[in-house]
């Protein structure tokens, strides 16, 4: 992508109502735009972002056997009086009233929904266990939305959904759910601490969070320095991880018996990620989710829940990797893998070599973000520096006359001056 036709409408200065940095680096970058309160139109760059995310997403929910389907953003309210949570869910569900009179709403969660489609569609415990999910837009009409994608009103989020026939099965369940989650994010390169956690409105009375550790985290975080060992190891035993000490601030007790000596309890600040539930015939009994079992009696679902706030990643990863500067984006969700800074756009020397590395690089298959156009180097440098492409490649009038071009990385800010070929194979490797 040249940059010279990209939409990209980057802003200079911080805007006033950006309170945390993931909010105002969005903005700043020209990823997100605000429509209404809490509520964001996402643009060019940020959907590329948004897109990757989801694409890993999926594909861990996939390799975990998890079915993928979709369902609406609207559902009768007639649904969550079965459950009995359609006048306890409280002010942040967002209710409609159709013109025939039909009572609506814009889903905040989907277990209500979920439960109808298998009651109505697997008879027998044959046809069991079944993960399913889907990616979708959300609405919860938080009363002070604010930290941008970090707390808005609608977001885009992964739920799924299992279903077994009794406890061991449903135990399983969780347990591929729960190590998903693990590689899901060590592949957008996270560290993901599991908690044990409150099942809060869904239910339930097994349940993790998962944290992503970052300075400006919203919780303080307490756990066993083996988490950081087994992860090293790549050890994602539930049971063993489950065993571990690991809470929230709000948590924390220091004479827990589980609580490790202090040379060996690690602090820190976390935000939250992802959530997953097991609430058993919570939903199933009060819908009467039932299937026959080997015996021929009727046997009530076991059922939990898994989500990921896919939106909500994105501000999180900024927030746990950025700089004055701007956004460092891992290698696996960045919106581009090379930007290529052209120091004199309409020399034809600097010209030539520009294009000839921008099609070298789209030709081996990466994404490239080419910087063509007549501004000032140091307007070049800030923007991708703001915008976190992990790899700049930067050709100058002096550069080329030597046969060299410059390449840095924006991790660790290392810049090496390369001959072009050695430029090209370091990037392509």
């Amino acid at each position: 992508m040249r940059l010279s036709a990209y939409f990209l409408p980057t802003l200079k200065e911080i805007p006033a109502e950006a309170q945390i940095a993931s909010h105002r680096l969005m903005l700043r970058s020209g990823m997100i735009r605000q429509s209404s309160a809490g509520i964001y139109s996402w643009l060019p760059l940020g959907l590329k972002v948004l897109r990757k995310i989801e694409t890993i997403v999926r594909e861990e929910q996939d390799r975990a056997g998890a079915q993928e389907l979709l369902m609406p953003t609207i559902q009768p309210a007639e649904l969550w009086r079965e459950s009995g949570r359609y006048d306890a869910y409280g002010k942040e569900m967002l209710r409609i009233v159709d013109r025939h009179d039909r009572e609506m709403l814009y889903g905040p969660t989907n277990e209500e929904l979920i439960t109808q489609i298998v009651r109505d569609n697997i008879r027998s415990y044959r046809d069991l266990p079944k993960i399913l999910y889907h990616i979708q837009w959300k609405f919860r009409d938080e009363v002070r939305p604010r930290f941008g994608v970090m707390r808005g009103r609608e977001f885009l989020m992964k739920d799924s959904y299992s279903f077994d026939i009794d406890y061991e099965g449903a135990r399983k369940s969780y347990e591929t759910m729960f190590t998903a989650y693990l590689k899901t994010f060590k592949r957008m390169g996270l560290t993901a601490i599991p908690m044990q956690a409150d099942p809060g409105a869904i239910g339930g009375n097994l349940s993790h969070e998962f944290h992503i550790l970052a300075e400006t985290g919203e919780s303080g975080v307490f756990y066993d320095v083996a988490y950081d060992e087994l992860a090293a190891r790549g050890d994602i035993d539930l049971d063993s991880l489950s065993r571990l000490y690991a809470v929230t601030d709000e948590k924390h007790d220091p004479n827990a018996a589980n609580v490790p000596p202090p040379d060996r309890l690690k602090t820190a600040r976390g935000i939250e990620v992802g959530h997953i539930f097991y609430f058993g015939t919570k939903y199933s009994k009060a819908m009467n989710a039932v299937v026959t079992g080997p015996d021929g009696a009727p046997v009530t679902l076991e059922m939990g829940s898994y989500g990921i706030g896919v939106s909500r990643l994105v501000g999180a990863i900024i927030e746990s990797s950025h700089d004055d500067r701007g956004i460092i984006w891992p290698e696996a969700v960045a919106p581009f893998a090379v930007g290529i800074i052209n120091l004199k756009s309409g020399d034809s020397r600097c010209d030539g070599v520009c294009e000839d590395v921008y099609r070298a690089l789209s030709d081996h298959g990466l994404e490239v973000l080419y910087d063509d156009r007549d501004e000032r180097a140091g307007v070049k440098f800030a923007d991708m520096d703001l915008i976190g492409v992990p790899w700049q490649l930067v050709v100058g009038p002096k550069g080329v006359a030597a046969g060299i071009v410059e390449l840095k990385n924006r991790y660790s800010g290392e810049k090496q001056e390369l001959s072009l070929e050695s430029a090209l194979a370091r990037l392509t490797a």
